[in-house]
């Protein structure tokens, strides 16, 4: 199947072109025709298989030339990331077309977003909830016109704690409108997020032989602890044609710095770092830098998982395994793209291995358990969440409080005088002088 068999216009079409995509993926082949039919839509499948265009294919084919302000589009993303990246696909698709096409998100200035959605007008709006309600509280956003509704990664949304700021956005749509719902796993949580806000939606899931999972080799290597890890990293990452763009994913924003400390100095002016302490153009300057070749190494933690889709990134390091198994798929997503292979390293400590069970569970046949390059330095040097923990019995009973009498202090020489009485003493010892 190709585009023109979707019946998908030529200007969207010529513009698919201009990006080098000739044809459909499973997801975008399933969901376009119930998406165009106006169905309420949840789709389902792991990172990499193209869920982004699955909705904005449909949505910009079918949508008409306006020059009303405010949206008929909204888009909601759980970071500010992903809602820079949507936004930049949609421009590329509607490179042809005359939409207005705009994204909000914290860490910005909101007076200025403000402006410009008063300003210009908007026909697709993208946005982190947050953001998106705080600016149609204060009566610059209106939802009226909104005709279709997009909830992308709902999984990671609700996760995050945007619950809140997802139902208050909910009351203030128009009931009458397309709502289209795309998550890499259903959980509990998100099928009880659907029961309630969607009406009688159409599920389709990609299955996992449709996915890039199997095409990823994925290797495995056990390593006493985490000094150890970043000296097997010292000793890949020397060799930048073998691993030319490498994401390592860590699972703290604290050991994101630390590692970049340690491979920074190794490896000066090739490493990036990105979390969500990082402020919001030191964030975008390096991702941009590693998209643009800059960096070929980039430290990050399991948010930019789902957030941002990288090109050709040969291999994927996870530090340990995550405490979600799932988001090792999201990781390893980051590479094997577009039919190309891809590879995925897991470092695993001894104490890590109930972790590494669970991933092994869902990681596919791909795996293999490797052991450790000989030349790789042993280190004994432990970081404190790695050192045995002491306890020091006690075996001196402590004293019962019950019958002790309370706490009795000697006085002081000072202290021990004789009181002299009040007023009426003394003036009984002068008379009787």
């Amino acid at each position: 199947m190709n585009f023109e068999d979707l019946r998908i216009s030529k200007q969207l079409i010529n513009a698919l072109e201009d990006i080098d995509i000739v044809e459909p993926t499973p997801i975008q082949q399933k969901c376009y025709p119930r998406i165009v039919a106006g169905a309420d839509v949840v789709g389902v499948a792991q990172t990499g298989t193209g869920k982004t265009f699955a909705y904005l294919l449909p949505i910009l084919n079918s949508l008409e030339f306006s020059t009303q302000r405010n949206p008929r589009v909204l888009i909601l993303v759980p970071t500010r990331e992903l809602a820079v990246q949507v936004r930049d696909e949609a421009e590329k698709l509607a490179k042809y077309k005359s939409f207005r096409i705009k994204s909000v998100y914290g860490g910005a200035n909101i007076n200025t977003q403000k402006d410009d959605l008063y300003s210009a007008g908007c026909d697709v709006l993208i946005g982190t909830p947050g953001r998106i309600y705080d600016i149609a509280m204060t009566g610059v956003l209106r939802f009226a016109s909104i005709k279709r509704l997009v909830i992308d990664e709902v999984d990671e949304m609700l996760s995050l704690g945007f619950r809140p700021q997802l139902e208050q956005i909910f009351e203030i749509l128009p009931q009458k409108r397309q709502s289209l719902m795309f998550s890499s796993t259903l959980t509990d949580e998100v099928n009880a997020f659907i029961g309630k806000y969607f009406r009688s939606p159409e599920t389709i899931e990609v299955t996992r032989r449709c996915t890039p999972i199997e095409k990823i080799e994925q290797r495995v290597y056990m390593m006493p602890n985490f000094n150890t890890k970043v000296n097997f990293l010292y000793k890949i990452l020397a060799d930048a044609e073998e691993y030319p763009k490498v994401l390592i994913f860590v699972e703290s924003k604290k050991i994101a710095d630390l590692l970049f400390d340690r491979l920074n100095e190794k490896f000066l002016g090739r490493v990036g770092v990105t979390h969500s302490n990082k402020s919001q153009n030191y964030r975008f300057n390096a991702v941009k830098k590693f998209e643009d070749g800059v960096f070929n190494i980039l430290i990050a933690t399991d948010v930019v998982a789902r957030g941002i889709d990288f090109a050709n990134i040969s291999h994927v390091v996870s530090m340990s395994p995550p405490e979600n198994s799932i988001d090792y798929i999201h990781r390893i997503g980051r590479t094997g793209r577009a039919d190309k292979d891809g590879v995925s390293l897991l470092l695993v400590a001894p104490y890590e291995k109930a972790r590494y069970e669970e991933v092994r569970a869902i990681a596919g046949s791909n795996v293999s358990d490797l052991d450790m390059p000989t030349d790789v330095e042993i280190s004994n040097l432990l970081m404190e969440d790695e050192k045995p923990v002491v306890s020091h019995k006690i075996y001196i009973k402590a004293p019962s409080l019950k019958n002790s009498g309370g706490a009795f202090h000697e006085r002081s020489a000072k202290r021990q005088k004789t009181n002299s009485g009040g007023l009426k003493d003394k003036a009984k010892r002068k008379r009787g002088r």
